[in-house]
Parts: C-alpha cells; sequence; structure tokens
C-alpha cells in the first residue's frame, strides 16, 4: 500500500480547487519529454473521468514523434503555434496545473503568459527547489517522475478503479522514459506496485516500451552509428566522455525532435564509465547548446549542470544549456570533467 503524498488538508484544498474551477489549464516544460507529456494526458483524463472536467494542455513546443502514439495527443496544443489563443486562456482560465518543472522559466516562452495569469496555481513535480508562485505545491524530489505523483495523487484521492487504459498507458510511459526503462532512480519498492496496478488496466507494457525505444528512423540509427564513431570523446582516465552534434550534423542525417533521445546514455555502457554528456547545437538558434547529462552511482549530474551549463535536474540525469559557439561549449565541458575529477576517478 502506498503512502500518502498529501496532508488530509491538502487533498481536501486539491479537491475543492479542482471542483471550483470551470476552466482548467495543464502545463509542462518547454521540449516536452515523456514524463512531462505523460502527466500531463494521465492527469487531464483522471480531471475528465473522475471530475467531468475537461482541461486544456498547453506545451511550449514541439513534442517528439516518438511519443506521438500516446492516446490524446491529439488534443495537446502547442503555444508556439497558437500563441494568441493560449495566452487568452490563461489569462482567463481558474486554475492551472504545472507539471514536471520547477520555476516558471522552464517553459521557455510561454514563461511571462503563465506568470501573468490571475488563475490559480498547482505545482506538481519531482525536481529540486521548486520556485513557482503557487497555491499548492506537491514537490517530492525523490519520486522517480512526475508520472508517479501522478499516479500517487490519484491513488490517494480516489478513482483510479474508474480510470482505463488513457490514463494507465501515458502514466507508465512517462515513469519509464524519465527513468531510462527502470534503469536508474527506480529502486524504490512503491515504483514496481505501481506498475502493477498500471497493468491492471490491461496496458502492453511491451509495446510501450517499443514504441518509444525500437521507434526511430532509419536516419536517427545512422546518426547514432556517427556519434559512437565518429563524434564521441573518451576521457578513460576519468571514466568520462561527451559528443557533439552540430547543426551541419543533424541536418545531414535528417535530423527530427527526439532523434538525440536516449544517445546520452549509450556511452555508460562502457566499462567503469561514471559520466556521458552530450552537446547538441540547436537547429534554429544560433549560439544555443542544448546540454544533456547522465552518470551512474553517485555522480551528481545535477551539481555540475548547475555549476557548468545553467541548468539542473536529478543525481543521474540533469540538463541544461549554453549561449556560445561549440568549440567554447566543448571547452566548458572539458573544464567541467576536470572540476569534478575527484568524483568521477
Amino acid at each position: 500500500m502506498l503512502n500518502n503524498i498529501l496532508t488530509q488538508e491538502e487533498c481536501q484544498q486539491m479537491t475543492a480547487l479542482i471542483k471550483q474551477s470551470e476552466t482548467i489549464v495543464i502545463t509542462c516544460h518547454q521540449n516536452p519529454d515523456g514524463d512531462a507529456l505523460g502527466a500531463s494526458l494521465g492527469w487531464a483524463e483522471y480531471l475528465r473521468v473522475v471530475f467531468g472536467k475537461e482541461a486544456q494542455i498547453f506545451i511550449p513546443d514541439q513534442y517528439p514523434d516518438y511519443l506521438q502514439w500516446m492516446p490524446n495527443t491529439q488534443k495537446i496544443v502547442r503555444f508556439d503555434k497558437f500563441q494568441q489563443g493560449c495566452e487568452w486562456t490563461l489569462k482567463n482560465c481558474d486554475l492551472i496545473f504545472c507539471l514536471d518543472f520547477n520555476t516558471a522559466s522552464r517553459v521557455d516562452q510561454m514563461q511571462q503568459a503563465l506568470c501573468a495569469s490571475p488563475a490559480k496555481k498547482v505545482l506538481i513535480d519531482h525536481h529540486p527547489n521548486p520556485d513557482v508562485d503557487a497555491v499548492l505545491t506537491v514537490s517530492r524530489p525523490k519520486a522517480s517522475s512526475t508520472c508517479e505523483l501522478i499516479f500517487r495523487l490519484v491513488w490517494q484521492m480516489g478513482g483510479f478503479e474508474q480510470l482505463e487504459k488513457n490514463f494507465a498507458i501515458p502514466v507508465y510511459c512517462g515513469m519509464m522514459t524519465d527513468t531510462g526503462g527502470f534503469t536508474y532512480n527506480s529502486n524504490d519498492p512503491d515504483i514496481f506496485f505501481i506498475i502493477g496496478e498500471l497493468l491492471t488496466k490491461h496496458i502492453n507494457k511491451d509495446k510501450i516500451y517499443r514504441n518509444v525505444f525500437h521507434n526511430f528512423s532509419e536516419d536517427r540509427i545512422r546518426l547514432m552509428g556517427y556519434v559512437m564513431y565518429q563524434s564521441l570523446v573518451v576521457d578513460s582516465e576519468r571514466h568520462a566522455s561527451f559528443f557533439t552534434l552540430t547543426r551541419d550534423i543533424l541536418k545531414k542525417f535528417n535530423f527530427v525532435k527526439g532523434d538525440a533521445e536516449g544517445l546520452v546514455n549509450m556511452p555508460l555502457q562502457i566499462k567503469g564509465h561514471k559520466l556521458s554528456i552530450s552537446l547538441r547545437e540547436d537547429t534554429e538558434k544560433d549560439n544555443t547548446i542544448w546540454v544533456s547529462l547522465r552518470s551512474v552511482d553517485q555522480f551528481p549530474c545535477n551539481e555540475m549542470a548547475a555549476q557548468f551549463f545553467n541548468g539542473g535536474g536529478h543525481l543521474n540525469a540533469s540538463g541544461g544549456r549554453l549561449f556560445c559557439s561549440m568549440d567554447e561549449a566543448i571547452n566548458i565541458t572539458k573544464s567541467a570533467i576536470l572540476a569534478f575529477e575527484k568524483q568521477l576517478k
């Protein structure tokens, strides 16, 4: 049996906020991943089935192609494509659920409209140091994913028995993707209790895995080969590596959003490796480098991301962004590895 994550007063407050609201919006961070989308879709389904509320899901920008198969993705509205309508709704809605981000800056171009909205806000997230002006904050940094928190909330508040595949599929997908297929940040036995309960909804977890991890184009597979053979720089002495993905290379391999997903995990297959870093040029903005970090054991990706890459995240999975050329980003990355040399050896 799962422990409650809300006090009785918080549970009553959450229920009251939902019942009293006519127009509800669900938001998540830019470059939404499986956890952000899964939490948004799962929570929207819960609000619809249990409370009779048709929440609108606004995301800042495009999500990866390999997640388009999830149920109800056709209802998602992209802020970057329908900015005027989204801004009007955010200005006039009653309640906003902020999922899978700890600070408003993570919604990027949607930040101004989100912060200016007079609607009450509820934050549900598993990243450390929450900094959103919310009437209710559900922050559990030790959780595997925001989807895990969504399940726990539904379990505590009631209504799980009423829900079916359209809830279970995105929630399972989000938990799976945010733990790398349950290979990191997933040692809590409660996670597997949750999986067991989701399976009672007759989801096909093997197919979900294939849809996410075995659903790439030929170009993506060839990009993976290029990264591992040509681009990967290995620092054997410090058990670390990094690779670059320039705009020219991305164009050569017909890059679409999501094609870089999972590449940063692959160098961790090297025996004794502790840290892997991906540096990817933005395909549209000059001097913008997206940084992904993955590690094993107790190496603190989040500390390195905060100190060197304007980012943060979790112990073993973090991200950030640099505003410089790729050559400068490489030098920063080398400096970061040297700075954390003692923890890498």
